[in-house]
């Protein structure tokens, strides 16, 4: 049997392992991640963080057909991916936001390498707290009851004919205007959902 202190130093050992570990992956979802930097307090995790399929952006979105002329707002933008596709690959303007000072910094630094720093803005913030009257594009990869928390505030301010794209989970019991389901790369299935706002407002 292990004595007191050799248990003590072994167990500090591998709570420094795990540490180190979490500091630099991350689990299912989007918002925040598991990271040592410190989120928002302010602001609640509506999702752990994965990245989407570079494939499942691109789905997203051409199911809501993106041009040049759209403002694609993605509520927990991770590392931006979606904003910088949609700039780079349409033209459009971005915006992307997210509790985790690690993932705008990642976001910031692929909009930099993407060459589209001059169409994206990231910024460390709330989603639920989120303007996004502005938006012609919505997009998310949230749990289904952060989707549900996030519905009235898009319904509220979006203009009517603006979609919103959700990735794998919908919005509850408003009908989508389109689904898609296909298998990624590794032969996941995957679920898209397009939206279209209308001016009512859904609680």
């Amino acid at each position: 049997m292990l004595n007191p202190m050799i248990r003590f130093a072994l167990s500090l050992s591998l709570v420094a392992t795990l540490t180190a570990t979490l500091g630099t992956s991350g689990t299912t979802g989007t918002l925040g991640t598991l990271g040592t930097q410190a989120k928002r307090p302010d602001a609640p995790q509506l999702a752990p963080y994965v990245p989407t399929p570079q494939e499942v952006v691109d789905r997203m979105l051409e199911l809501a057909k993106v041009t040049k002329n759209d403002l694609v707002v993605d509520l927990g933008c991770g590392d931006g991916r979606i904003p910088v596709t949609a700039a780079k690959k349409y033209g459009a303007r971005g915006l992307g936001v997210d509790i985790d000072p690690v993932r705008i910094d990642e976001a910031n630094a692929n909009a930099k390498a993407a060459g589209v720093t001059h169409l994206v803005e990231f910024k460390l913030q709330d989603a639920l707290k989120t303007d996004v009257s502005n938006a012609t594009v919505v997009t998310t990869y949230l749990l289904s009851q952060s989707n549900l928390r996030v519905r009235p505030l898009i319904t509220k301010q979006l203009k009517p004919g603006s979609r919103i794209v959700t990735h794998s989970f919908s919005m509850g019991d408003w009908a989508p205007t389109k689904t898609e389901t296909f298998n990624d790369a590794t032969g996941r299935p995957r679920t898209i959902y397009l939206y279209l706002a209308d001016g009512k407002v859904r609680q």
